[in-house]
């Protein structure tokens, strides 16, 4: 792979709503840049960016691929992106590598939930972007329509610079609205369109896009607006201009046409992302910290080398593979740097340009340049590297919190020798995966954006790694407290052939805030309790209150006092002592009014305002209390807190409600009272478990 300097370089991330066709548009972009040497199909499963197994399978991406399309001696590094909601994090992750986007809309369906979420994450990232109307093809595809639907959503900045020429089946070219020509295309072909005149029917709608262009190109530049107000209109070379200065403004967002699956408009959007995208050395300067305190810092060549890495892929055979952006600096073959974020010393060998799964060597890489490199020791996805010395850290990117999880369990005894580590690599590489210990249900839970993503994790682990594991909805970690008050006594006397035990508390049991565990309180006088005696009652009612009293949940929020007692000079031992505090507990609790709570969790749902009153009567109908609503743009967003044991098949019911255009997250928030007839359920069914466990011990 040829060398190229930070000027030529262009980082575009790819993104959009599932099935948008974003790896399709790729895939042309490739073919017309002499990167593939035919069109390579997603229907196929041979594309460059969609190729790991379960994305050819499923014919959706999953993981963010990076390739490199060279065009007017410029080097174009595609991040292909996912669409689908549950995989969306990683798109956010991929963002910070780039430094624009290309915004793809369905020309049937217009903007869809995941778009506005790109568009926001773009907004985040300060990303100057296009928007490519694609599908154009397709039955019942309408430019404008489509292009209403994105003005509304994203602003009348949102201006055509192309249209397109012919409808559905007959779309075979665009009117370039800059220099006013046409360019038609053959069906399937090499995605380069040939130039001609524009047809007669189309002059009057081009000219009115034209004009519509000019003057927004002429509104944020006094220089053109004036020449705009002198001549009625600007030359091609000021549109250009403007329109690069409005872009990188982020004041205009052009939009382009295309259809991705017959490589019609390909050439035109390689030429507008070199001659009118941003090359990182134009970008705005990045936030970063050197030595502790904040400062910004400009991508450029010269000055001291440092990358950020924006991503890790587990290859079972080539290792960790690091996915890195040069933001200063030249890194060069067998360079060594510091990880700055860990402390660790690493040496870059065999650096590569990717295309696809393939490494490509490349000598060195410049400033803004992304690359690949294996099998770093320390290495991980949000960490800096830089040159010894330059104490720099770049800020990683943060994720919203997996929404789902489950219970994952070996299906052998070598699965669960092996499934350790298995996991430990699948978590390298998906920044939104959480791996954990319920130490209460004392489950192993695997929690992902969506019951798919952890099924995918799932399948992943014991193709690559042989590791077979079950999945299954999770234990609801119940708790158990008391609502009322209690004063009895705790007495264990035994006699046996020498020493007897003997120990007698009287505690007062009280009900506490939610959240506040449990207290102690010794207000012993006169030594009715021997003060060395009074640690084994507090641990007789610890020990009692971890196996709880009414279906075995651990017993939290409340307060035991110990105000009375007696005991014996030989007898009483702290062994007594804690088995009289447990009958104390067992007697506090028949008083004390005990109930069970369970986990609330703070469910937030994004989805078409269409949606809305279906998914608010489903919460409703989930024992769930809406807590607040917003509409933005065609999506409302649903806020509510709702218990978790209604929520575990949520993922695939709303999947259903919605025809899988709303996305969801949950959190935990509180626990809560749980209303009378489930608990009747609930605690029936522990002591249903609990018989069929002691019938099998005998």
């Amino acid at each position: 792979m040829k060398v190229y300097e930070s000027k030529d370089i262009r980082n575009v991330g790819v993104v959009g709503h599932g099935d948008s066709g974003k790896t399709t548009l790729t895939a042309g972009l490739l073919f017309a840049a002499g990167a593939s040497n035919r069109l390579l199909r997603v229907d196929e499963g041979n594309t460059i960016t969609d190729f790991d197994e379960d994305e050819i399978q499923r014919k959706i991406t999953i993981s963010t691929a990076v390739a490199v399309a060279e065009w007017k001696r410029a080097k174009i590094n595609l991040l292909d992106t996912p669409g689908y909601n549950i995989f969306i994090n990683d798109t956010r992750a991929s963002l910070a590598a780039a430094d624009a986007a290309l915004v793809l809309v369905d020309g049937v369906a217009g903007v869809e939930v995941q778009t506005e979420k790109v568009w926001g994450f773009a907004d985040d990232f300060k990303l100057p972007r296009a928007v490519i109307v694609n599908k154009l093809d397709r039955e019942r595809a309408d430019f404008d329509r489509a292009l209403a639907s994105v003005q509304e959503n994203f602003g009348r900045a949102a201006v055509p610079v192309q249209i397109p020429i012919g409808a559905e089946r007959d779309f075979t070219g665009v009117v370039d609205l800059v220099r006013m020509k046409a360019y038609t295309y053959t069906a399937d072909g090499d995605g380069k369109g040939k130039e001609g005149d524009i047809p007669a029917a189309l002059a009057e709608a081009a000219q009115k896009a034209h004009e519509a262009l000019v003057e927004m190109v002429a509104e944020g530049n006094d220089a053109l607006m004036e020449q705009f107000f002198e001549k009625g209109t600007l030359e091609a070379e000021q549109i250009e201009e403007g329109l690069r200065q409005g872009i990188r403004q982020m004041r205009i967002f052009p939009v382009l046409c295309a259809s991705a699956q017959h490589n019609v408009g390909s050439d035109l959007i390689l030429n507008f992302v070199v001659d009118d995208l941003p090359a990182p050395t134009e970008r705005e300067a990045v936030t970063a910290t050197v030595a502790g305190a904040e400062t910004t810092r400009k991508a450029a060549d010269n000055g001291p080398c440092s990358l950020f890495v924006f991503k890790t892929t587990a290859d079972p055979f080539a290792g960790r593979i690091t996915f890195f952006k040069v933001m200063s600096g030249v890194v060069k073959n067998d360079a060594n740097l510091q990880n700055v974020t860990r402390g660790a010393a690493e040496r870059l060998a065999h650096l590569s340009s990717p295309q696809g799964k393939t490494l490509q060597p490349v000598t060195e890489l410049h400033a803004g340049d992304l690359g690949a490199v294996a099998k770093l020791k320390e290495t991980l996805t949000g960490d800096t590297l830089a040159e010894k010395g330059l104490d720099i850290v770049y800020p990683p990117v943060k994720l919203a919190e997996p929404s789902i999880a489950f219970a994952i369990e070996a299906k052998s005894r070598s699965d669960e020798d092996r499934m350790g580590n298995a996991v430990h690599r699948i978590l390298e590489e998906d920044q939104s995966l959480r791996f954990y210990r319920d130490p209460q249900t004392r489950e192993f839970l695997l929690a992902g954006t969506g019951q798919q993503h952890v099924e995918i994790v799932v399948s992943r682990m014991k193709r690559r790694y042989g590791v077979d594991v079950a999945l299954k909805a999770p234990k609801i970690p119940y708790r158990e407290t008391i609502r009322g008050k209690a004063d009895v006594q705790g007495r264990h006397k035994k006699q046996t052939g020498g020493h007897g035990q003997f120990g007698d508390c009287w505690i007062k049991m009280e009900p506490l805030p939610r959240g506040a565990k449990f207290e102690f309180a010794n207000e012993i006088f006169g030594g009715s309790i021997p003060k060395n005696f009074i640690p084994a009652v507090e641990k007789g009612i610890v020990e009692a209150a971890e196996n709880g009293f009414l279906a075995g949940y651990p017993m939290v929020d409340f307060k035991v006092i110990v105000y009375d007692g007696s005991y014996h000079d030989v007898d009483s031992s702290e062994l007594a002592f804690k088995l009289a505090a447990r009958k104390a507990f067992k007697a506090a609790m028949q008083e004390a009014k005990p109930v069970l709570l369970e986990p609330i969790q703070n469910v937030e749902i994004q989805a078409p305002v269409e949606y809305a009153g279906d998914l608010m009567g489903d919460l409703n109908s989930r024992r769930g209390r809406i807590s607040g609503m917003e509409t933005k743009g065609s999506s409302q967003f649903i806020r509510a807190l709702v218990p978790m044991a209604e929520m575990l098949n949520y993922q695939s019911d709303l999947t259903a409600m919605t025809q899988g255009r709303a996305s969801f997250t949950m959190e935990f928030d509180h626990y809560d009272y749980v209303p009378q007839l489930q608990a009747e359920k609930i605690i029936a069914a522990a002591k249903a478990a609990k018989a069929g466990e002691e019938e099998e011990e005998e």
